[in-house]
């Protein structure tokens, strides 16, 4: 069993997940799993995208060809396929920082506390500098990223109902439960 679950739903984004797998394949941190789930992509075929993975080389990958039914439910897919401890969910378009696995996986095993660990991250030219966690604020804005690395036993599903915000809403449901972060004060993905 892997430490990490790397979860991507994919649709109509392949040119950009050749540039996020590369960055996973650049990891410091190699205990993972990478599960793909091709949310009915009509960018590529099956067969161009499973070839365009499979000279990246990587030990442990799954990739999912379904209809498109909308990325909460390609999540689910793949939490559903995936067997690591601690599970990120991570956008197509995602360019992770090599040190990133690393760091948030150390975060998680000191504290074990904490539910999921969140990084400030960049959006374009955006610089996004997040704050501590703070649950009053949460319930009043957004501001932890889908990618954010969690435990596995806390993660009960994305709403597959909701066409936005589901983020805020698993941060918000898991808050309900007890379930709290830790912000790491850096940017680590793009």
């Amino acid at each position: 069993m892997p430490k990490a679950s790397i979860i991507i739903p994919l649709y109509n984004h392949a040119k950009e997940l050749v540039k996020c797998l590369q960055s996973i394949k650049r990891q410091t941190f190699t205990d993972y799993e990478i599960v793909v789930v091709n949310d009915g992509s009509t960018d590529i075929t099956a067969h161009e995208l499973e070839s365009k993975i499979q000279l990246l080389n990587f030990s442990t990958f799954q990739l999912i060809h379904q209809s498109n039914s909308g990325a909460p439910i390609a999540r689910n897919s793949g939490f559903a396929q995936s067997t690591g401890q601690y599970v990120i969910f991570c956008d197509a378009d995602i360019v992770m920082r090599p040190d990133m696995l690393a760091k948030m996986v150390k975060v998680l095993d000191e504290n074990p506390q904490i539910s999921y660990v969140y990084s400030s991250f960049k959006f374009g030219w955006k610089k996004f500098k997040l704050w501590p966690f703070d649950a009053q604020k949460l319930r009043e804005m957004p501001y932890i990223h889908t990618t954010s690395l969690m435990r596995r036993e806390h993660f009960f599903g994305f709403d597959p109902a909701l066409k936005r915000l589901q983020d805020w809403d698993l941060w918000l449901t898991m808050l309900e439960q007890g379930h709290v972060g830790q912000w790491i004060p850096e940017g680590l993905f793009t």
